[in-house]
């Protein structure tokens, strides 16, 4: 109904003309003191004949309207699927349209090469990043002792190499494909590959690592989700200053990760997986970038499993990562 009326506020002067013309019709035949059924006579048929064109062309406004809402509906509108004009208004009005479209496709194209640009430069950059980063690890390696200051010295290259990986997994989802291969992998045998890399800042920071094989399988990707736990792991030292993380596995398939570090701000928990959000914590350690819990989020929902945190100020914060298998295709 609200179409109908909707049409009928549209054609409001005709329908005032047409009522205005009966008032003169009327006051014409009383001047020359005609019969006023003769004016009812000639109103009776005249809105008979009225109400036909209406519903004609209602039904045209109609069958007009329809095409294009399913037109705007579309994923690509384009200007080929308009309705045949009406008259030279229209035809005004599409043309409008249809230069309005050309010079969206051409600044698409635009946009897309540039795009298109960036994301090459910066995966070409990332990837010449990384042989100075293995250069350095290796001279480090080469470093006669094992003192505090080379290990200090690893850790900061580990953490270089870690927002280089950033950089490549953001470009990798911004992408139109990824890499996935989802298929059954031992839970375990990727917890033990993040571990591992994070093992020397577990020794040097004297935190405990409580942790004890999980025997179970998940159905993901093995290089994504290992991606996903790294950077919870790397969350969970850099604001545990001492006490333990811990990594449990809750019925069915609930990988829960825990520290006893300062925690998370109640109006900040809500917000710690939006994209550049770094919260009271990000703000005074100065380093955070508000990327990392935003791409696990993506990479998470990408894998069909979902992730949580719960946290309290001085408490430490539990970050839930929920594996049970999704309806994914197996490779």
């Amino acid at each position: 109904m609200g179409l109908f009326f909707s049409y009928l506020k549209s054609h409001r002067k005709i329908i005032g003309a047409f009522l205005g013309f009966c008032v003169i019709f009327a006051g014409v035949f009383a001047l020359y003191e005609l019969p006023v059924g003769a004016v009812g006579y000639g109103a009776v048929i005249c809105a008979f004949v009225g109400l036909i064109l209406v519903v004609w062309d209602y039904g045209a406004f109609y069958e007009k309207h329809r095409r294009l809402e399913a037109l705007s509906r579309e994923i690509t509108v384009t200007a080929a699927g308009l309705p045949v004009p009406w008259g030279p208004l229209e035809e005004d009005y599409q043309a409008v349209i249809r230069v309005l479209y050309e010079d969206k496709l051409q600044l698409t194209d635009q946009m897309r090469e540039r795009y298109t640009d960036l994301v090459e430069y910066y995966t070409v950059w990332a990837h010449q990043v990384k042989t100075p980063i293995a250069a350095m690890g290796l001279l480090l390696q080469g470093e006669d002792g094992d003192t505090a200051h080379s290990r200090e010295l690893r850790e900061e290259l580990q953490r270089i190499e870690q927002y280089v990986e950033m950089v490549l997994c953001y470009l990798r989802l911004e992408g139109p494909a990824t890499d996935y291969v989802i298929r059954e992998y031992d839970l375990d045998g990727i917890l033990k590959q993040a571990v591992r890399k994070y093992a020397s800042q577990f020794i040097r920071r004297k935190i405990r690592l409580e942790y004890e094989p999980l025997g179970s399988r998940v159905l993901t990707d093995e290089k994504w989700l290992l991606f996903v736990i790294e950077q919870v792991l790397s969350n969970a030292l850099k604001y545990t200053r001492s006490g333990t993380i811990s990594i449990t596995l809750e019925a069915p398939k609930t990988l829960c990760i825990r520290d006893t570090g300062i925690g998370i701000a109640p109006e900040d928990l809500p917000r710690i997986f939006e994209k550049g959000y770094t919260g009271f914590n990000g703000r005074r350690d100065k380093k955070a970038s508000g990327i990392g819990l935003y791409l696990c989020r993506r990479i998470c929902r990408n894998l069909g499993h979902d992730i949580s945190a719960s946290s309290a100020p001085g408490r430490g914060t539990e970050i839930r990562i929920d594996l049970k298998s999704a309806e994914l295709e197996t490779e």
